[in-house]
């Protein structure tokens, strides 16, 4: 199998940030369920979903593990029973897989992921995997324990971010990975000119699409830096060395990611309880 992770590196979102505001909207009316459908084509040609174990396959009415995975149509027919309410993006990294419910299946499927979808009311992680070549599968666990979010507040994410942008600019000059690729300028547009631009429901904060933008931004920098010259390797304490400089700011992104989505989550579902 094909780590998602391994594909989607640094787009202005994934797959599960795509699942997470849109069925929010939808949930809260503001969206159609072929609305969600749609915008998921931007990951994969492809989607299907299976739960990770028998019973919770049972519960949702969805094939279990071994069984011939279904359309997302029915995913989405499932949270609408359940009465799902809104859903959490989780970006887990190496000692923090906070959201997740303690170390189990969904933690560790997340981890290799590089990401999930947390539905806290419906007690239920999704995390997406790519199993072939346009082909996404979405996986349902029970959340084994439901804890309350990590808030991150959108402001404080904006201003962590603009002050990785300026540092991840110097660790290009501190890396010196201007005198090595003298083309690095051209490689960064090229790593953001590759990715996905989803859609987003109506109403989608503008604040939180800026974020989202700038976080990519820096994520491609942060890609360029991270890779080797063309033809050329570095030495183990040097690629130690670019790994630490570079960390904190992976670390903004991620936060920016989180902050945008659970603004435009709360502002979407704000909304649509308003035009009622």
């Amino acid at each position: 199998m094909i780590p998602l992770a391994s594909v989607i590196s640094v787009g202005v979102s994934c797959p599960s940030a795509t699942l997470v505001v849109w069925t929010s909207a939808w949930l809260h009316g503001a969206a159609a369920a072929d609305d969600v459908l749609d915008a998921l084509q931007i990951w994969a040609e492809l989607h299907e979903v299976v739960a990770d174990d028998d019973g919770t396959a049972t519960a949702l009415d969805l094939p279990g593990p071994d069984e011939m995975p279904v359309a997302p149509a029915l995913l989405l027919a499932a949270l609408r029973r359940t009465q799902a309410g809104d859903g959490r993006l989780v970006l887990p990294v190496a000692g923090d897989v906070r959201g997740l419910g303690g170390n189990g299946p969904l933690s560790a499927t997340a981890l290799r992921a590089g990401q999930a979808v947390v539905l806290p009311e419906a007690g239920l992680g999704i995390v997406p995997r790519l199993v072939a070549d346009q082909v996404i599968r979405w996986t349902v666990f029970d959340l084994p324990e439901i804890l309350p979010p990590e808030h991150i507040p959108l402001g404080e994410a904006e201003h962590a971010l603009a002050g990785a942008m300026r540092e991840a600019a110097s660790a290009l000059v501190d890396l010196d990975v201007a005198r090595h690729r003298p083309n690095v300028r051209k490689e960064i547009e090229s790593v953001m000119a590759a990715q996905p631009v989803p859609a987003w429901p109506d109403g989608m904060p503008p604040r939180s699409l800026r974020v989202l933008q700038r976080a990519t931004e820096v994520a491609a920098i942060l890609e360029v830096a991270a890779g080797d010259a063309p033809g050329g390797a570095m030495s183990a304490s040097s690629t130690r060395k670019r790994e630490e400089a570079l960390r904190p700011l992976s670390d903004a992104v991620r936060r920016a990611r989180l902050a945008a989505v659970e603004e435009a989550v709360r502002v979407l579902g704000e909304h649509a309880n308003k035009s009622r």
